[in-house]
């Protein structure tokens, strides 16, 4: 892991400016695996400036030549996809069935999504007037990751800024560096132009805020909290470039008693603590129909208590720990916040799990009897915590529904087409998910109000990265 204490700029394994290094530490044992380098603003000064003089010639390349190297990007990735997965379990604690099958998973699946949209991508158009419209490569981004899903967001990130024709310079989270450090090799083997991918850890105040000033970046992607969204945004404000903002979520999930009650509500518990409840998207408010209100309480009661806690390195389908002590202590203190609120603890609660006492590891929780204002319906919690809402009709579903900040995603569970149409045109979010419908590589992903802005993925995720330029009298 020597690269760890390296940036890579230019092509190159170099030395960083700063002489500061932070411990990467295994969630699941609380012991220190690595170190690494923390950038400032020299190092991303010099990652924009190896990405500027990049993107005179990469910016020239023609869809071909791109695609071919996509292509091989696609069978490096394929060479290293278990060095992913194991530095993602080592890293933030995922399961290795699960980092597997899906957070490594996404290094392929979106590469697969982007490939197909790049060969249907049309940079020139002639208009019913005559005028020609170019869609041209934005330039240099800036692109900031976050540490829940390593590698799905670098991919939904890096990739069209290559596929475009863009330069970029990433800075992944300074917690989760191992899995973004194999990315920059695979990239690397993959042959691509020296300094058309660029990567400096760092924190965000240091290098995320740099990135997003400095005025030679045309554009920045950022994955991450919606405070930290609003900074970026303020920060890149002087130098009017593209922002693209992939925020927070407190995603409702509408339960009708027409549904298939047993699945569905079980399925549903079960994508709320999927990795750990560490998922902007997760459902985490669980909206019931007051008819058969109790009758799901106890499914989900059954479901959270059947829920296996484990070692990330054990294979099977148990979740792990949360990704760091703060983390942990965040969702500590919304549980407690919730008993004090007067919601009904379900199951769960304070404190960790019996025989993990070490590992930041929080026992799946779920609160009844909530109400739409308290704060644990409100904030996104980020943690294996399930509230549970009840309502009367469709009407006070989907008020309760988009009475949020966020809207990344809903999630609607009937047994009724008609009304799952009827209710997702109301619901104001990115996505609905139908009845455990999942998300597809390729599809566009965003959310509305303050889950952000752009989309990210397939033709839409390509567009984002792209200028339109319009040609008149030609």
């Amino acid at each position: 892991m020597q690269n760890l204490l390296n940036f890579y700029i230019g092509g190159n394994w170099t030395s960083p400016m700063s002489s500061l290094t932070m411990p990467v530490l295994n969630p699941a044992t609380e012991t220190q695996v690595a170190s690494v380098a923390m950038g400032n603003k020299d190092d991303v000064n010099d990652a924009v400036a190896a990405a500027t003089t990049a993107w005179e010639t990469f910016s020239k390349t023609n869809k071909s030549e791109r695609l071919e190297l996509l292509r091989r990007l696609k069978n490096e990735t394929e060479k290293r996809l278990e060095d992913l997965a194991q530095a993602m379990r080592i890293e933030m604690g995922a399961p290795i069935s699960m980092a597997r099958e899906a957070q490594a998973d996404a290094a392929l699946g979106h590469l697969g999504g982007f490939i197909e949209a790049l060969k249907q991508l049309q940079s020139k158009k002639t208009l019913a007037s005559g005028d020609i419209v170019l869609k041209e490569p934005i330039g240099v981004c800036g692109l900031i990751t976050p540490w829940n899903w390593p590698i799905n967001q670098i991919a939904l990130k890096v990739i069209p800024a290559l596929a475009t024709g863009c330069t970029c310079v990433l800075k992944p989270s300074e917690h989760t560096p191992i899995s973004a450090m194999i990315y920059a090799e695979i990239i690397h083997e993959a042959g691509y132009p020296d300094g058309v991918f660029n990567l400096v850890n760092g924190d965000g105040p240091t290098v995320g805020s740099a990135l997003s000033k400095h005025p030679d970046i045309q554009m920045i992607s950022f994955t991450g909290s919606t405070r930290a969204g609003k900074s970026i945004t303020l920060d890149a404000a002087d130098t009017i470039k593209r922002v693209t903002l992939e925020l927070g979520g407190k995603s409702p999930n509408l339960i009708f008693a027409d549904c298939d009650l047993e699945s569905r509500v079980t399925s549903s518990v079960n994508e709320c603590m999927f990795n750990s409840g560490q998922s902007c998207d997760a459902p985490t408010r669980l909206l019931v129909q007051r008819s058969c209100y109790q009758k799901v309480l106890q499914i989900a009661k059954s479901a959270a208590e059947s829920i296996k806690i484990g070692d990330p390195a054990s294979e099977g389908e148990h979740i792990g720990p949360l990704f760091d002590q703060i983390q942990y202590d965040r969702v500590q203190k919304m549980i407690k916040v919730g008993i004090d609120e007067g919601a009904t603890l379900l199951c769960g609660g304070l404190g960790k799990p019996r025989e993990f006492e070490t590992g930041w590891f929080v026992k799946p929780t779920i609160f009844a009897d909530a109400k739409n204002s308290m704060r644990i319906s409100q904030e996104e919690i980020f943690g294996p915590v399930l509230v549970i809402i009840a309502f009367d009709d469709e009407a006070e579903a989907i008020s309760i529904a988009n009475d949020t900040p966020y809207g990344l995603a809903a999630y609607l569970q009937t047994g009724n087409v008609d009304r799952a149409l009827r209710i997702a045109s109301q619901l104001r979010a990115g996505a609905v998910h139908i009845n455990g419908g999942e998300f597809n590589y390729g599809s566009p992903f965003g959310g509305y109000k303050q889950s952000g802005n752009g989309r990210e993925g397939g033709a839409m995720g390509l567009e984002d990265f792209l200028e339109t330029k319009t040609l008149h009298g030609v």
